[in-house]
């Protein structure tokens, strides 16, 4: 890394020498403009005087660029999600989120619940909003039990007691939304008929 932080570095003294070549401005010219030297200026363009945030600020407004295409930076990485996989009780957990705390998002998959299968429910702080992607799930939620199929959501208050299962016969998979502190979500499938409200 620190090799190509020197790479980029020594790159800067002659695109600054081509930025003020191709503009037709003295170092002179340059030197009104930013308020540096002009001797600053030519040790920095023939690479005997290191770049500072101090000397590029003013250089890159002079010639109305971006500071990065004055130091050529690095691109700022890949910015895809790469989740690291967690498996739980046989359910496969994808995180979608970086960030600790706050609302966090999963991709789960789970593989067909084996007949004697653990249907206990559990309860935790939080709040859940399921969205099943594909295949079945059963929603174990206190005395509610609940087929949602692919396109069906469910939100609900993760103190009741629940269980999410797979009834087979494939594998299903969903998403899911959790808010830690309890945190709702507000998301609806379809819209509240007036009976409803």
């Amino acid at each position: 890394m620190a090799k190509d932080d020197a790479v980029a570095l020594a790159g800067v003294g002659p695109r600054l020498r081509a930025l003020r070549t191709q503009r037709g401005i003295t170092l002179t010219q340059l030197a009104d403009l930013t308020g540096i030297s002009v001797s600053t200026l030519s040790r920095l363009e023939s690479g005997s005087r290191r770049p500072t945030l101090e000397l590029l600020l003013p250089l890159a407004r002079a010639y109305q660029v971006a500071l990065d295409e004055l130091v050529d930076a690095p691109d700022t990485g890949d910015p895809r999600v790469r989740p690291k996989p967690i498996i739980k009780h046989g359910i496969t957990f994808l995180p979608l989120t970086r960030r600790p705390g706050g609302l966090q998002a999963f991709k789960l998959i789970f593989p067909p619940d084996a007949p004697s299968g653990d249907r206990s429910q559990q309860t935790h702080e939080g709040y859940e909003w399921l969205y099943v992607l594909s295949g079945r799930l059963r929603l174990l939620l206190g005395e509610n039990d609940l087929i949602l199929t692919s396109g069906e959501v469910a939100e609900f208050d993760t103190r009741v007691p629940h269980r999410v299962l797979n009834p087979g016969p494939g594998t299903a998979e969903a998403l899911i939304l959790f808010g830690p502190q309890g945190e709702r979500l507000h998301v609806r499938a379809r819209p509240a008929t007036p009976d409803q409200g």
